[in-house]
């Protein structure tokens, strides 16, 4: 008799205890809490490394810039001359060596 009671008790708190935890999955994360800093570090790591990917092409987007200024600075004052073959200016080819039997 005190088993029925108890049951009747027991199982109505279990059964709503459950059908809780069910419905709060749905909004909160019932799992344990994770004390895992090592998440946080490395978190960190990829900002630093993020920051210094972003430095360096910056750098190379300014350095590129000023080559590219440079390059038409160049364009501008280059001018074209035709080299000429002329006979004077091109030496004698070296005498054959002599061979000796």
């Amino acid at each position: 008799m005190q088993l029925k009671g108890l049951l009747k008790r027991v199982v109505p708190f279990f059964l709503t205890f459950a059908l809780g935890l069910l419905v709060a999955s749905f909004f909160v994360t019932v799992a344990a809490p994770s004390f895992n800093f090592k998440a946080r570090k490395h978190r960190c790591r990829e900002y630093r490394e993020n920051y210094r990917l972003r430095m360096e092409n910056e750098r190379l987007r300014e350095s590129n810039e000023a080559l590219r200024r440079q390059l038409a600075e160049s364009e501008i004052k280059t001018v074209y001359v035709k080299p000429s073959f002329d006979a004077d200016l091109v030496p004698p080819p070296p005498p054959m060596p002599r061979v000796v039997r």
